[in-house]
């Protein structure tokens, strides 16, 4: 059996959402069982011989800080969640609350890996192929050296090869233009250190990209600071917002706009269905030791199931595993390039 352990607090919908997903991840997956954290009476008279629940006293609410959640909600149900795979009980935790909250908890309870100084976020970005570009760091980290760059990108990799079994995935590196004299010095520096990590087979560096690359699939992992990705991510959720508002839209006016609206429907709803973040949703916490997802606050059933499924699928082909292969085999460049950080 496969543990998943669930946060059911947090978040804009509350546990009735995360239930809802719960009872049809169980129903697709008769090899997991689920471990459900939340506070008493939440589940009243819902139950599931392959469901544990798990009390917890206090949550973290959406605009708790980080000090709130890490030092005076010891009994919150995020850090009962991750507690269980901290003490092998759940082989990985899923949260659709307070983001920093998370990163913060789960960094003070599991640790780093070796060779990691900063974990990332690193969720799926829908593009034009049909597929998805995965992209870090989506906010964990507005300030990056070339070393935490270089760190995200090896484990960007062996997360795709894992998620989307790829054995070499190609890497971009976000920047103002594709050609190598562009960008500060960061991206340069970056980019040399990804160029000699592609040439010792630690990654596939594609070379720079641009931002429309991101949906035009050009590469399968996009590497940046979590401050451009975090922007990028609210971009693009604003699209499908805006199609779905147009599609509304369309209906809700005069006769001549219903009939505009009518004959592009088929276009834009398949339009809206491939940038529909839903069937993205979950975002890996990655240089931690330990599994945990993140889905989205706002997650409706359909797109908290979407983030079991990664996180079950992470769990099941050994993703943790993956990262620490990766990471140990780009140890030396790591190691030399942390230090160079260090004298500066």
């Amino acid at each position: 059996m496969t543990t998943v352990c669930v946060d059911l607090m947090g978040g804009d919908h509350g546990p009735k959402v995360r239930l809802e997903a719960c009872q049809k991840f169980l129903h697709h997956h008769p090899d997991a069982q689920l471990l459900l954290v939340g506070l008493p009476g939440v589940l009243k008279n819902w139950h599931h011989d392959r469901v544990t629940f798990l009390e917890c006293s206090e949550m973290v609410e959406m605009d708790d800080s980080v000090e709130t959640a890490l030092r005076r909600k010891k009994d919150s149900s995020m850090r009962v969640c991750i507690e269980q795979v901290k003490n092998g009980k759940a082989h990985v935790a899923v949260s659709a609350g307070n983001t920093g909250a998370l990163m913060a908890i789960a960094r003070y309870v599991l640790k780093t890996l070796d060779g990691i100084d900063r974990p990332a976020i690193a969720g799926q970005m829908p593009n034009v192929t049909g597929g998805a570009t995965t992209m870090l760091d989506l906010g964990a980290n507005v300030d990056c050296t070339p070393a935490h760059l270089l760190q995200f990108a090896v484990m960007g990799s062996a997360l795709v090869s894992v998620l989307q079994n790829k054995t070499n995935p190609t890497v971009g590196l976000l920047n103002v233009g594709e050609e190598v004299i562009k960008g500060n010095e960061v991206i340069k520096k970056t980019s040399e250190l990804l160029r000699a990590a592609s040439l010792a087979g630690d990654l596939n560096f594609y070379g720079n990209v641009e931002g429309n690359d991101i949906f035009k699939g050009t590469t399968d992992i996009v590497v940046c600071d979590g401050f451009v990705g975090n922007v990028a991510l609210k971009a693009s959720e604003g699209l499908a917002w805006m199609v779905g508002s147009l599609l509304r839209e369309g209906f809700a006016q005069s006769i001549f706009t219903r009939f505009a609206a009518l004959v592009s429907y088929p276009v834009l709803s398949r339009f809206k269905r491939r940038v529909d973040h839903r069937r993205h949703n979950g975002a890996a916490l990655l240089g931690l030791q330990g599994l945990v997802f993140k889905s989205h606050g706002a997650a409706d059933a359909l797109a908290f199931e979407t983030a079991l499924n990664r996180a079950y699928d992470a769990a099941q082909n050994q993703l943790l595993e993956k990262v620490r292969t990766r990471i140990a085999h780009a140890q030396n460049l790591l190691a030399d390039e942390v230090k160079s950080d260090a004298l500066l």
